[in-house]
């Protein structure tokens, strides 16, 4: 899969252990709009999609993670590859560095909707499906109030990766 860019912090020492965490992210557009979940708690959107699991492949991983995340159930046979964002910085844990490389692919969902099934944390920043346009992601992402979440370096990289795609996708649809 070709590379999109990379995030590295570069805040991290040469010899902390690296921790690896790959993830699927679905890009799924309709109407003009784009599937996001919404952190209502935390005011910022990201690709639906999540953590690879072991001994499952991206389909699969990228299937469930939507499905979980939003309700939707991608068409299988749609998913195409997008590209892959390498995301590198100090863990959260002392003399770590956490790498996280996510693979975004284009895909399209079925119609209906079979309700969300969150992660504890997912539901407490209130994790809510919104089509939106790639405008409102960019500067959201950008410029909201993030709470708490404003000054951690961990998750404003992670924020901004979702927009700095979303710019790439604009340039390309």
């Amino acid at each position: 899969m070709r590379v999109l860019f990379e995030l590295d912090k570069k805040d991290y020492g040469e010899d902390d252990e690296r921790y690896f965490r790959p993830s699927v992210r679905a890009v799924i557009k309709k109407d003009g709009r784009f599937a996001m979940v919404h952190s209502r708690k935390y005011d910022y959107y990201k690709f639906p999609g999540g953590g690879i699991e072991d001994g499952e492949d991206h389909a699969a991983a990228l299937i469930r993670e939507v499905r979980e995340e939003t309700g939707l159930t991608v068409d299988s046979a749609s998913v195409r590859e997008y590209g892959m964002v390498r995301r590198s910085q100090k863990g959260k844990s002392e003399g770590t560095v956490f790498v996280q490389d996510n693979f975004y692919y284009l895909c399209e969902v079925r119609e209906g909707n079979s309700g969300q099934n969150l992660d504890d944390y997912e539901d407490e920043e209130g994790f809510t499906l919104e089509y939106v346009t790639a405008e409102k992601v960019i500067e959201t992402n950008r410029n909201a109030d993030h709470g708490e979440m404003n000054g951690d370096e961990f998750y404003e990289l992670m924020i901004e990766r979702d927009a700095r795609v979303m710019e790439l996708i604009l340039h390309t649809f």
